[in-house]
């Protein structure tokens, strides 16, 4: 039997495979989930994605499961809480930036019904399903997550620049870009 063909930053670790077959670029509608991952990718922050994937359950657990409502009530007590956490990424900025981030989110959900509402406008509703014959090809940004950095930011959110912010759309499937040879392309 022969290994299916799949893009060539997951690697064969396990982890990264399944995250890579399962849930990178399938579209998501889910709020807690997309609370979920815009967390995650401020945490990833200048380390690798496996080093977060290595740590998302600890990040449920110190982060009650990406409730957003109970992390915007974090107080100087959970913030001492997470910075002890060994299972997290123990970085004060990061950790502020989460329940900011939760606070800006309910603000979002409120205006627009939803976050995914506001979050899957940027893309008219539908994901881009891009082309690439090589990781060279995928950008690092584009102007989409350009201009969503920009609103993310003007609403409050932080550690969400562009780049952090098109890793996301390629998280929640709002960009599939699975190369063309890749197994596990354009489920959207």
């Amino acid at each position: 039997m022969t290994t299916p063909t799949r893009c060539p930053w997951c690697g064969d670790d396990p982890l990264y495979v399944a995250y890579h077959d399962e849930e990178w670029g399938v579209p998501c509608h889910d709020d807690r989930k997309l609370f979920e991952f815009l967390i995650l990718e401020g945490a990833q922050a200048g380390l690798a994605w496996i080093t977060i994937l290595r740590k998302r359950e600890n990040y449920r657990r110190a982060f009650a499961n990406f409730d957003a409502e109970t992390v915007a009530r974090y107080g100087d007590a959970d913030v001492a809480r997470l910075l002890g956490d060994a299972g997290i990424v123990r970085n004060r900025l990061k950790i502020g930036a989460a329940i900011d981030n939760a606070r800006a989110f309910l603000k979002v959900r409120e205006e627009f019904g939803s976050f995914d509402a506001y979050l899957w406008r940027f893309v008219d509703g539908k994901p881009i399903v891009n082309e690439w014959q090589s990781l060279a090809e995928i950008p690092a940004e584009t102007d989409i997550s350009r201009a969503m950095s920009r609103d993310l930011r003007k609403r409050g959110f932080r550690f969400v620049g562009p780049t952090i912010c098109y890793a996301h759309m390629q998280a929640v499937g709002m960009v599939d870009d699975h190369l063309m040879s890749c197994c596990a392309r354009s489920r959207s």
